[in-house]
């Protein structure tokens, strides 16, 4: 039986790196409503914490996360803002502490739209970047609605957000998503050594220096996932959404 009290772990470096790994390789890092109020509480962590310069998100070198479980998200559905889904997208906006990503393999739905808030994203050549939400029938969340078509233009972002289709590492790289595309085998060890880096420079300057470069777009990724959260709630109750969820399970347990 899976102990959801270790499907995110945090570790506290020398360097003053905080690294938050999904660790549910059985289930490629799908997140759950306790995952996901981890990783809230983890970045909310290293945010106040004075010592921390960096935090490194990571899965492992096979998965960065397969997206929501499905089934969890199903039996426990977002139906307000105490969600802990919620809680994480807040965590994303709101933290200061820059935020470095590690990916390798599948990056899919929240894995992909996470990267959005991530001030460093490293992935490896087999990374893939994918928003399956309309085939759901679902819509953006994490307000990707407004960051994506921003950091990768109207016509990728249609792309991914209107048909699902997705990008592999070169073509995120080109597109902005990624800072840059490793072999495989030096992917989460260079996106320490960037987390390290950052946490080396002063980190009073290096929060406020974040603070004013996100700052002025904050309102407007908060008012993003306010609409995006209405929603994403009224198209996961819809016939529509019950649908497409019951065909993927039924593809899924036939698989």
């Amino acid at each position: 039986m899976d102990d959801a009290s270790s499907h995110v772990t945090v570790s506290r470096q020398a360097s003053g790196v905080h690294v938050v790994q999904f660790a549910r390789p059985r289930k490629k890092h799908a997140f759950t409503a306790d995952m996901y109020q981890r990783l809230a509480h983890a970045l909310r962590g290293a945010d106040e914490d004075p010592d921390c310069g960096a935090v490194l998100v990571r899965g492992d070198a096979e998965t960065f996360t397969a997206g929501n479980d499905l089934e969890d998200f199903l039996n426990e559905p977002p139906a307000d803002a105490s969600h802990p889904v919620f809680a994480l997208l807040e965590a994303l906006v709101e933290v200061d502490v820059p935020l470095v990503a590690g990916v390798c393999g599948p990056a899919i739905g929240i894995g992909t739209t996470m990267l959005l808030h991530c001030d460093f994203v490293v992935a490896s050549r087999t990374a893939q970047f994918r928003l399956p939400f309309v085939d759901l029938g679902l819509c953006p969340e994490a307000g990707s609605s407004l960051l994506l078509p921003r950091v990768v233009g109207d016509r990728i972002a249609a792309r991914m957000l209107l048909l699902g289709e997705g990008l592999d590492a070169d073509q995120a790289e080109r597109a902005g998503l990624v800072s840059e595309v490793c072999d495989n085998a030096s992917t989460l060890p260079q996106a320490l050594r960037i987390a390290e880096r950052v946490a080396a420079k002063p980190r009073a300057a290096v929060r406020a220096t974040k603070q004013l470069v996100r700052d002025a777009l904050r309102p407007a990724v908060r008012a993003a996932i306010s609409r995006e959260n209405a929603a994403f709630i009224e198209r996961l109750a819809s016939a529509e959404a019950k649908a497409a969820f019951a065909t993927f399970l039924r593809q899924r347990k036939r698989s």
